[in-house]
């Protein structure tokens, strides 16, 4: 599991998760965690064996993505952060849970445990983070991308984008799944991460 709590960039994050890492291993992130994914295949493409991408994007965040954000940070810093809210909720996971009170606690406090510091250079890390489209191409390790048909945060077309730049990808749609297909498919996504190490 990487540190992704005490750096405010994701090269910064990549770098400290190789630092940390065995000289080869698989590599798997979800949604920041996939943009940490992609930078440490820059990085270090050598040392991955193979590669799952879920609920995240290649691209860099656009002016409209990079306004919200400093929006929110500005919120923690003036000590109104809520963290993963009731509210927030319908952003994350697919409508069908939104009943499922255990699954939305669980959300809540994953969230809560981030805190207001560690938020704000979460999303300083992911308004800087660069471009990772021009880099796809040269990924040569089985390669699997996730997403939730559904997910109002990554969608299925930056998906399908990462698949098709990525020769050796093999794309998974989960229907009736938001931005936690862990969280809200985790038998589904079990048995694809099992295919996906004997790959």
């Amino acid at each position: 599991m990487a540190d992704t709590l005490s750096d405010d960039s994701i090269i910064e994050m990549a770098a400290r998760l190789l630092a940390n890492a065995p000289a080869e291993f698989a590599l798997a992130g979800l949604s920041m965690g996939g943009y940490i994914a992609l930078e440490v295949m820059r990085q270090a493409p050598e040392r991955v064996t193979r590669l799952a991408l879920l609920s995240t994007n290649a691209e860099q965040d656009d002016a409209e993505k990079s306004r919200i954000r400093r929006g929110l940070i500005a919120l923690a810093e003036k000590g109104k952060f809520k963290g993963v809210s009731p509210r927030l909720l319908p952003m994350l996971l697919h409508e069908s849970r939104l009943n499922d009170a255990v699954l939305c606690d669980r959300v809540a406090k994953m969230a809560a445990r981030v805190g207001k510091d560690c938020f704000v250079r979460q999303q300083k890390a992911i308004m800087s983070r660069s471009d990772s489209r021009k880099n796809l191409h040269s990924i040569k390790v089985p390669t699997m991308v996730v997403c939730g048909r559904e997910d109002l945060l990554t969608n299925l077309r930056q998906h399908q984008d990462i698949a098709k730049a990525i020769p050796s990808a093999e794309l998974h749609v989960l229907d009736l799944c938001g931005h936690l297909p862990t969280m809200e498919r985790p038998q589904e996504v079990t048995s694809l991460f099992r295919s996906w190490l004997l790959r």
